[in-house]
Parts: structure tokens; sequence; C-alpha cells
């Protein structure tokens, strides 16, 4: 019976250290190059992986506004557009979600479903549909548009963050609400915002990532009138041969950003446990 077990520790303790060492990798391949942007934004060089040196001179140009002028431009716009739809996605998603929650039985299943193909559908699909739809519809493409586009795919994700919270709550709030005198909407607004809000707080964060992220929706619905976002922009740059070197920098704080949200998030979702 000894023998048995001593046989099988080895090999236990193997796929163990296989596990372990194919995670490693895998972070290791998902991080190494953020790394490399990061530790390459802090020296001059035109091209990515010469080093000439430290110097936050990118940085510089870049808070500075010591760039090109489409790239600022294209940040103001991709900044403009993320918040926009971000703010209306919440509105949206945050009412969708609570009509959702009202419905009972085989509607509400089939309303789920349809709210959960626009995040299973790829973006080059959603992008070709909307330009087919604005095309049909005879409506002229640029921010208009684009900030539609990112409304649409954004809201799902936004109904998906709150659900949750409409789950965890008293259904019976909202009625006594309305017992007590209060209106549909002074219902709406005083009692079931606040009980959504740290959902509501997700979905916006996670829109407004979406909206920075996204690439192939705006190409197909940023039209020819100039309009550049941050991804379309890049898109743009590489196609020239090479990337302007701040981009380096802007890449490195976006990803601190980033980085500090999920944190104040993550904090949020403790606190609220405890």
């Amino acid at each position: 019976m000894k023998d048995s077990v001593q046989t099988k520790t080895p090999c236990f303790s193997l796929g163990k250290l296989v596990a372990k060492a194919y995670l490693w990798a895998l972070l290791i391949i998902l991080y190494s190059p953020i790394l490399i942007i990061a530790i390459f934004s802090f020296t001059e060089a035109k091209v990515l992986g010469n080093w000439t040196g430290f110097s936050t001179g990118l940085y510089t140009n870049l808070l500075s506004g010591g760039v090109n002028n489409m790239l600022i431009k294209a940040i103001e716009n991709t900044l403009l557009i993320a918040v926009v739809a971000a703010t209306v996605s919440t509105l949206l998603g945050t009412i969708a979600a609570i009509g959702i929650h009202n419905l009972h039985g085989r509607r509400k299943s089939v309303v789920t479903f349809l709210n959960d193909i626009p995040m299973l559908n790829p973006d080059i699909i959603t992008g070709i549909s909307l330009f087919i739809l604005f095309v049909a519809l005879g409506i002229s493409q640029g921010y208009m548009t684009v900030i539609l586009a990112h409304i649409s795919f954004c809201t799902p994700y936004v109904v998906l963050s709150v659900m949750p919270r409409l789950k965890q709550m008293n259904p019976n709030i909202y009625e006594a609400a309305l017992d007590l005198g209060a209106t549909p909407m002074q219902a709406l607004r005083k009692v079931l915002m606040p009980q959504l809000k740290s959902g509501m707080i997700s979905g916006w964060i996670l829109s407004f990532t979406l909206s920075i992220d996204d690439f192939a929706v705006t190409l197909f619905t940023k039209g020819n009138a100039g309009l550049e976002t941050l991804s379309t922009y890049i898109y743009a740059d590489a196609r020239k041969g090479g990337l302007t070197p701040e981009l380096r920098p802007l890449m490195t704080i976006i990803i601190l950003a980033v980085l500090l949200l999920l944190v104040v998030i993550n904090l949020r979702k403790k606190k609220e446990n405890e």
C-alpha cells in the first residue's frame, strides 16, 4: 500500500510542475510585449528595440503636445467618442436590464438570448452590418455613426454588468416606493439607481474600455471625412512602415490607467463584500 502511494507522488509533482510552467509561459507571452513597450518608452529611439539611453523625452513630447497633430486629434476623438458612448450605453443598458429582469418565462429567455448575440458576434460582422445599415438609410458617416455604432455594441455589456445587481436586490423595494407615493420615475431614480450603482459603474468602465479598444467597427463606420481614432491612426501609421515613437508612452499610460481602474473596481467589490 505504501509503495503504491510513493509511486503516485512523483507523477503528481510532475503534473503540478508542468501546470505551473504552462501558466508562467502563458503569462510571459501575454505580458512581455507590454513590458517591452513600457521599457522602450523611456528612450528616444525611433525604432522599437533600439536603446539609445534613458530619456523621458517621448513623455515630454506627448504631454506637451509636441507630436503630430493627427495623433493629438485622434486621442481627442477617441476619448470623446468613448465618454459619450459609455454614458449613453450605461443609461440604455441599465433601463434594458430592468426591463429584462421584470420579464418572465420564455420572453425573458428570448430577450436575454438576443442581448447576448452582439457580444458573440465578430467585430467585423458588426462593423459591416452597421455600415450597410447607415448606407441604406442614407446617413452620412462620421462622428454620429461611430458613436451610434459604439453604443450598439457596448449596451449589451452594460446589461450583463447590471443584471447580477438586480438579482441580488430585494424585489419589493420598487413596489414599496410606489406604494409610498413615489412616481415610477422617482422610484427609478431614487430607489433603483442607487442600488444598481456599482453595476452601472462597472458597465461604464467596461464600455469605455471597449470603445477605446475598438478598431473594426470604427473602421467601417467612420466614413471618408478624415475622422481618426487612436486605433485607426495606429493602423494607418503601421501601414506606412513604422509607428510614431510617442505611441509607446501613450500605450504605457493607457495600460497604467486600466490597471488603476481594475484596482479600484476590486477594492470596491471587496468593500461591498465585507
